[in-house]
């Protein structure tokens, strides 16, 4: 065995005496300039561990605009609100890669030294939120602690085990990845919640006799179904079929007092019109949704006009708008179709030249039972052109089609044409938006044909309000979705997807860095500089920060293990480990 080879083990395994100093990234204000010490990273002591802790090394990690945004806003970031930064400081980092290096007493039946792991971000532990990278240290550092937040998190272990064979980089990307996986599995509700509070608002003196027939779930039925509206034979019925579970409300009080008195403010789990409301109503009914809350439309004429949406709560509230021309609450809740992409469909992807819409970009293209049109829409010309470069071929190789178009660089016009073009006239099942405008999100909903699915991606705020034509979501089929983050499930599966060779998360590496060269990365990720990601290796402090087409210059060695097509591999992650270790 080579000396390398002998290193290089030994690494992976953790066999070697640990140092006595960890390299950490602390922020201690808000502000790029305000993490780490004069624009370095900090030399702290190498954290000792209790009983019930583990002591793991960072292997990789991703760099996310997620920590720009901890990093920029400090203490007044939702997470961390309210935080001593100076006397409590924030290390950032949550896409990480990790090696066991020293097991509590405590853990010592169920984790080894050398064990590799993948963390969720998303930790909850009694309740609370306890994220990793935010609440609880980050991987902006060397070696960090993990403690019964994580290992005996609410899910139990927010730590997925890895193999030996697994790619430090591409299992580091897996957490991104799980947030686009993620997207295309979201699930909603067929049902009233069981046990929520629902709002039944009747439109006008409706005759029409609805029915309830497979509106409740097996699981259960609401607490109470508040029925709000003129008193018609529509009202009557459904109070007279919903027995002990109506609730009469009185007309005079308005939706935000009948929140307050029924859902203690949270919001309504359903919202159910019978009939066509006016768009004031809804706008008032939109304020009043809970987390994950419906909107259910039963109705056969079209509103007066578009509605005020809060966009921004369908992304990071989950909020769901469905319905149908019928009289049936189940036929309105039904799922048409599930949130994958259209196998065979049209796909307009919006906004896709960054790292996460490139991403968004690479599953639709490769995907072999993805959409036969692609169109990926991108600002910036050099990223569009990137799209055609990197995903083109291989919707090709599957028979698919792929189009980046610039819209800035066409007239209106010309940019019609050229979507009709590449969709032979038609419209798109699925368009998903990763350009966080409310205006963006309004022409994407003008694009989706009958049936599709709007799919806000994009992490515009709540409170972002976008005008809307809801008609379309009960007169033609369309339902808005979005999603925020990933489950430890989505995590598992995109895993699964890795380790199978069916996702390649390696392809979204743009540049490599050491440790020294984290905030030169941080502000990077701040300026959009790279099309894909960027990955840190804390382990190699020393090393600098290299654009994959540049590793040529820097790393010769590595450069040429990347694949025939320049993106990164496990083989050069192999030589780039060796030539540093032997360095070291």
């Amino acid at each position: 065995m080579s000396g390398e080879n002998k290193i290089l083990k030994e690494y992976r395994a953790a066999a070697y005496p640990l140092p006595e100093v960890n390299l950490s990234w602390p922020l201690y204000d808000a502000g790029l300039e305000n993490l780490g010490k004069d624009g370095s990273p900090v030399e702290l002591p190498m954290p000792e561990i209790r009983a019930d802790q583990l002591l793991v090394r960072v292997d990789s990690v991703g760099l996310c605009f997620s920590d720009i945004k901890l990093i920029t806003q400090g203490n007044t970031h939702p997470r961390i609100s309210g935080r001593d930064l100076q006397s409590d400081p924030v290390v950032p980092g949550h896409e990480a890669s990790l090696t066991v290096v020293k097991v509590g007493s405590g853990l010592e039946d169920r984790y080894k030294v050398g064990e590799r792991y993948l963390i969720q971000a998303d930790v909850f532990y009694k309740g609370q939120s306890m994220a990793f990278g935010y609440v609880l240290p980050g991987a902006l550092q060397q070696y960090t602690v993990i403690g019964p937040e994580i290992l005996d998190g609410d899910e139990g272990s927010y730590i997925i085990p890895l193999r030996e064979e697994d790619g430090y980089a591409e299992v580091a990307l897996s957490e991104p990845w799980a947030c686009v996986v993620a997207a295309y599995r979201i699930t909603w509700r067929e049902t009233l919640k069981p046990g929520g509070v629902a709002l039944f608002v009747v439109a006008g003196e409706d005759e029409a006799e609805y029915t309830l027939d497979g509106a409740f779930s097996p699981e259960g039925r609401p607490q109470h179904v508040v029925i709000l509206g003129p008193e018609c034979a529509a009202r009557k019925k459904l109070i007279q079929d919903l027995g002990g579970l109506a609730v009469a409300a009185d007309l005079g009080q308005s939706l935000e007092q009948l929140s307050q008195t029924y859902t203690s403010g949270k919001g309504f789990d359903d919202i159910v019109f019978f009939g066509t409301p006016s768009p004031e109503m809804v706008e008032g009914a939109v304020k009043v949704m809970g987390l994950r809350a419906v909107m259910a439309i039963l109705a056969e004429t079209p509103l007066e006009r578009e509605v005020a949406i809060d966009i921004g709560r369908i992304h990071y509230d989950g909020h769901i708008y469905t319905g149908a021309n019928t009289k049936s609450v189940f036929e309105a809740y039904r799922k048409q179709r599930a949130a994958k992409l259209m196998p065979g469909g049209k796909a307009l992807m919006v906004g896709a030249g960054g790292p996460m819409g490139q991403m968004h970009t690479q599953m639709a293209a490769e995907d072999p039972e993805g959409p036969s049109v692609v169109v990926a829409t991108e600002l910036n010309q050099e990223r569009m052109e990137e799209l055609n470069l990197r995903f083109g071929p291989a919707a090709k190789e599957r028979g698919a089609a792929l189009t980046a178009l610039n819209p800035r660089q066409l007239a209106p016009e010309e940019y019609e044409a050229k979507l009709r073009d590449a969709t032979g006239g038609e419209l798109f099942d699925d368009v998903v938006v990763m350009a966080p405008s409310a205006a963006v999100v309004e022409d994407s909903a003008r694009r989706l044909k009958d049936g599709g699915i709007l799919n806000i991606f994009a992490g515009v705020p709540r409170g972002t309000i976008g005008r809307l034509d809801l008609s379309k979501v009960y007169l033609a089929g369309h339902r808005w979705i979005g999603s925020s983050g990933s489950s430890l499930a989505d995590l598992g599966y995109t895993l699964e997807r890795i380790q199978q060779r069916t996702l390649r998360t390696d392809r979204s590496v743009a540049a490599i860095a050491g440790l020294n060269a984290a905030r030169e990365g941080l502000y990077a990720v701040q300026d959009g500089s790279f099309p894909g990601k960027i990955v840190v290796w804390p382990q190699f402090p020393e090393l600098p920060l290299i654009p994959l087409p540049e590793l040529e210059k820097h790393l010769p060695s590595v450069a040429a293990r990347l694949s025939p097509d320049g993106y990164w591999t496990k083989a050069a992650e192999d030589e780039l480990l060796a030539s540093q270790l032997v360095q070291d």
